[in-house]
């Protein structure tokens, strides 16, 4: 089964320096029915103008995940990591017994678009840690990459949860597969473009929760950047 959720649908709040759409409930935005996915939790589609940011504040017990689409995200944390994270760029931060950290637009005139994203670690109490590793779009080219995991497989972030992410630049006649495994759910979130996924027409801020099913198949995309969510 594919569940649709639209991008139109998303919870929405805009501060000014900050605008947000929340897929799952976030902050202010609370619905019920949208309190997550397996062990997702949140993915919030943030643009932040120039020079602006959330100041320093507190995480505990999450694996965080920030991928930026445009422009550069400045990010410092109490466990004394500072990085500027570009398109491309995949970074970790794991939570657990609590960390301090700040993010900021690192360019004081352009904006800085980027997902953040929680994931509910397998395990509690962890030592918090960071990674951040770069995976170019031609590395996502035509397929799915994996970008993070429970093991760091081929070269990804590693995540304390049984939880695959796969990142995927699609256009033309691109196409890509993937086999669910079985009993795991899957949650497939559109970054931009446009994107066809078993027949159902998909576009920039759509996501589609997926149990169930046995095969995804993506094609039909128009300059599409999209993240695929593979739960145990």
């Amino acid at each position: 089964m594919i569940t649709l959720r639209r991008a139109q649908d998303r919870g929405h709040a805009d501060h000014g320096w900050l605008n947000s759409y929340h897929t799952f409930s976030f902050a202010d935005y609370y619905d019920p029915r949208e309190m997550g996915f397996g062990s997702l939790r949140v993915i919030n589609e943030d643009r932040v103008q120039g020079g602006k940011g959330f100041g320093t504040h507190g995480h505990r017990d999450m694996e965080i995940i920030s991928y930026v689409l445009d422009g550069a995200l400045e990010h410092k944390d109490s466990i004394g990591t500072g990085s500027v994270i570009e398109p491309g760029d995949v970074q970790r931060m794991s939570a657990g017994t609590g960390v301090m950290h700040s993010e900021y637009n690192h360019s004081p005139r352009e904006l800085v678009h980027f997902l953040q994203i929680w994931i509910e670690p397998k395990q509690r109490g962890v030592r918090p840690s960071y990674e951040q590793k770069r995976f170019s779009t031609e590395d996502k080219k035509g397929r799915l990459r994996l970008v993070a995991s429970p093991d760091g497989a081929d070269g990804s972030v590693r995540i304390h949860q049984d939880a695959w992410v796969y990142a995927s630049v699609l256009d033309g006649a691109d196409a890509a597969s993937y086999s669910v495994p079985a009993g795991h759910k899957a949650y497939v979130h559109v970054a931009r473009g446009a994107v066809e996924l078993n027949g159902e027409r998909l576009s920039a801020g759509d996501g589609a929760r997926i149990s169930g099913e046995v095969e995804l198949h993506f094609g039909n995309a128009q300059q599409a950047e999209l993240l695929l969510f593979d739960m145990a």
